[in-house]
């Protein structure tokens, strides 16, 4: 796990010029508000109340945005303000060998001239790649402005759902080589744990189009035409997530229809046979209750024969009964 301690990053760039630093209080980043070049400041773990108090007066966010910020179990949202855009999204970061998957909010505030991200205590860098670009002076992103750096970080954030939908897709495949091979109670637990992730996943997705959505179309200024394309392309992704999720929702409900089938199927076969079974015992039944029964004149008792001649009826029986059920395919 992170350190409960709070890291605040700044990222300060022109086309020109960069400066990363790590500071330690809301007070260090004033000196950033009012540079003329783009201001990222990524707070690394929801700070406290009196931190984000200072931090709305530094940057003049609303009340109701800070409460927003501090409340970490919100859907994916958008709200645009006159002077910024407050976007809420669920980060999903894969951990313990890529079976568990973590979810972390995000909170973006986009203003003018500079961004604000919000992170959880989860373990990841999922903006890792849009810090690389950022260092690297002939990147793009060096030369546009607030609009293009939040596409990027949702981008960002879009990406890692796929690699959450390739974990998802190797235990689809994991399950269905156990369903067709040796289905069992850890087959059904499997997929139903992995149905209730993919659940997860679909809540986080499925709000993340109207924000993607309302940043394309609103006509903000915070937004420009030239930033809104490739809104469009993170609109694409998005669909095409949610298809996706749809699509392992139904596998995993048909896995489920077979593995009760296969169990269904295994359940009649063991009773079949435990009705040949019991078939093929009836008539032995029958000839061992005549004669078990007390009756004083029973010629066949007397007989020195009558034993195993009783025997080989029974075995007789047995035989012809079991062809029986051979030719008529029924074992």
């Amino acid at each position: 796990m992170k350190t409960s301690q709070n890291k605040i990053y700044i990222f300060d760039y022109s086309p020109e010029t960069l400066v990363e630093k790590e500071v330690k209080t809301i007070e260090e980043c004033i000196a950033f508000k009012e540079s003329p070049s783009v201001t990222w400041v990524n707070i690394d773990r929801v700070p406290p109340v009196d931190d984000l108090e200072r931090l709305r007066a530094v940057f003049s966010i609303h009340p109701v945005v800070v409460d927003d910020i501090l409340n970490v179990n919100q859907r994916p949202k958008i709200e645009i303000l006159d002077d910024y855009i407050y976007v809420v999204l669920k980060m999903l970061t894969l951990a313990e060998n890529n079976k568990k998957v973590e979810s972390e909010q995000v909170s973006i505030v986009i203003a003018k001239d500079f961004v604000l991200t919000f992170q959880q205590d989860i373990e990841g860098d999922t903006f890792a790649s849009v810090r690389d670009r950022i260092r690297n002076k002939t990147n793009k992103i060096r030369g546009m402005g607030t609009d293009y750096l939040a596409y990027k970080l949702i981008d960002s954030v879009v990406d890692n759902y796929f690699n959450v939908l390739e974990a998802f897709s190797d235990r689809l495949e994991k399950i269905e080589h156990q369903l067709i091979n040796n289905p069992n109670n850890n087959t059904l637990q499997e997929m139903y744990n992995l149905k209730r992730e993919v659940l997860n996943l679909r809540r986080s997705v499925w709000p993340l189009r109207e924000v993607v959505v309302a940043l394309e179309r609103d006509d903000t200024p915070l937004v420009k035409d030239n930033t809104r394309i490739y809104l469009r392309d993170v609109y694409d992704h998005v669909i095409q997530i949610i298809d996706t999720i749809e699509t392992y929702r139904e596998m995993l409900s048909g896995m489920v229809d077979i593995y009760l089938s296969s169990v269904s199927n295994k359940m009649n076969a063991v009773m079949k046979v435990l009705t040949i079974i019991a078939t093929i015992f009836m008539p032995l039944t029958f000839l061992a209750g005549v004669y078990g029964m007390n009756f004083k004149h029973m010629p066949e008792l007397n007989w020195v024969w009558g034993y195993p001649l009783v025997w080989l009826i029974m075995v007789t029986v047995a035989i012809i009964m079991l062809v029986f059920f051979k030719r008529k395919k029924w074992l």
